[in-house]
């Protein structure tokens, strides 16, 4: 007895150890790395002359990496259990943010980025192995190291916010690699135990024909994901500052990495009572509504409203799109996933790339309309393809004495 008390605990204690390591990591590698340059492209464009049509290529070059990291854990698998490639990422992360004043080429920008890309998806994918492989017992704790994202970009935005539009735009990036560093620091513990090869995958075996369908739908409407979401975290900042907002658009952006980080950890709840698909379609379609409001005005609250709902949902449909896809049981149903999203990213910007001339306004409906059919898409995985939905958790009736 005193023996299976002492594992519990030691269980117990593990999975805190990684929630609170995951978070930080997931804040450098994707809150900070990847996001940072929401802040930082509208500084670009009024100090470095960059064009609203060059900043969307730079970003696309991120998500190109960010597909390629992906792709690379999907197909070497055991990497995601490599201490080495963990740590040598953050290093390379921290050193492209770092070199992004160095050049005032957009090749070589677009390049770093890449990079940054790469070293973000390998890092997102690693932790997020960790978390499936530690919390089988307690998937929903996840939420907790899903969060770490808004701390990331609450915190860089915040720095942003506080340095001022006046501050040149080079000291932003050391300032974001410096941060990376710090937050990253826990990337060296994070993988403290060798997995069984089996547990490489999400899935440890083979999925059967119901949860394949199932999950081909869950892939279209997260790539959809990717694409909608991706348009409001790369321009939400710009099209305020377009708009003469610059003040509000780094205070949007704060508000964003605030409000993601309980999001996870809410919707994960609410996921032990409610299927995941029913909360995907709902979070989809809130998010729709915030990435559309800003196109439609430039209301002081209405914006912070549009950022509140944004922050709220966009980690919290990974978290939720992550455990579904584990549910399923496919094998590297992680890696996949986050490739389906790296391609929606790599597709948003290019799709509104011809509206940009116009300003940033129609982009944000576009992503609304986008967001607006992956809800569509995962309704018809809720009520014509989820293997064995859940009923809501009731309180069991008393017995009779």
């Amino acid at each position: 007895m005193a023996e299976t008390s002492s594992s519990g605990a030691d269980e117990v204690r593990d999975e805190r150890r990684l929630l609170w390591r995951a978070a930080l990591v997931l804040a450098a590698a994707m809150g900070v790395g990847r996001f940072v340059y929401t802040p930082i492209l509208p500084m670009m464009e009024q100090q470095a002359g960059l064009s609203a049509v060059t900043g969307a290529h730079i970003a696309t070059a991120n998500y190109l990496g960010y597909i390629a990291g992906a792709v690379l854990l999907s197909v070497l698998p055991s990497l995601a259990n490599s201490r080495a490639l963990a740590r040598g990422s953050l290093v390379l992360l921290v050193a492209t943010l770092a070199a992004m004043p160095l050049t005032a080429s957009p090749p070589a920008w677009m390049a770093l980025r890449f990079l940054a890309g790469v070293t973000s998806a390998v890092i997102f994918i690693v932790a997020a192995q960790a978390l499936l492989r530690t919390l089988r017992r307690s998937p929903h704790l996840s939420g907790w190291s899903y969060g770490g994202v808004g701390l990331g970009i609450a915190l860089s935005g915040a720095v942003v916010l506080a340095a001022g539009p006046t501050t040149s735009w080079p000291v932003f990036w050391y300032l974001s690699a410096a941060l990376a560093l710090l937050l990253g620091a826990p990337v060296w513990t994070l993988i403290d135990r060798a997995a069984d090869p089996r547990e490489t995958a999400s899935g440890a075996g083979g999925a059967e024909p119901a949860s394949k369908r199932a999950f081909r739908l869950l892939l279209a409407g997260y790539f959809l994901e990717g694409v909608g979401y991706i348009i409001a975290a790369t321009f939400l900042v710009a099209a305020l500052s377009g708009a003469g907002l610059t003040w509000l658009g780094n205070g949007a952006w704060v508000l964003v990495g605030v409000a993601a980080i309980p999001s996870c950890v809410l919707w994960a709840y609410w996921s032990r009572r409610i299927s995941r698909p029913t909360l995907l379609v709902v979070a989809l379609l809130v998010q729709a509504v915030a990435v559309a409001l800003p196109g439609v005005t430039d209301n002081a609250a209405m914006v912070m409203v549009s950022a509140v709902l944004f922050g709220g949902t966009f980690m919290g449909i990974t978290t939720l799109a992550l455990a579904a896809g584990a549910e399923l049981n496919v094998p590297r149903s992680a890696a996949a996933l986050t490739t389906a999203y790296g391609l929606g990213q790599v597709v948003g910007p290019l799709v509104v790339q011809p509206t940009l001339d116009h300003g940033y306004q129609p982009a944000l409906l576009i992503g609304g309309a986008v967001l607006s059919v992956g809800a569509v898409v995962v309704l018809l995985l809720r009520v014509s393809s989820w293997p064995g939905i859940p009923a809501p958790t009731r309180p069991a009736p008393p017995r009779a004495r």
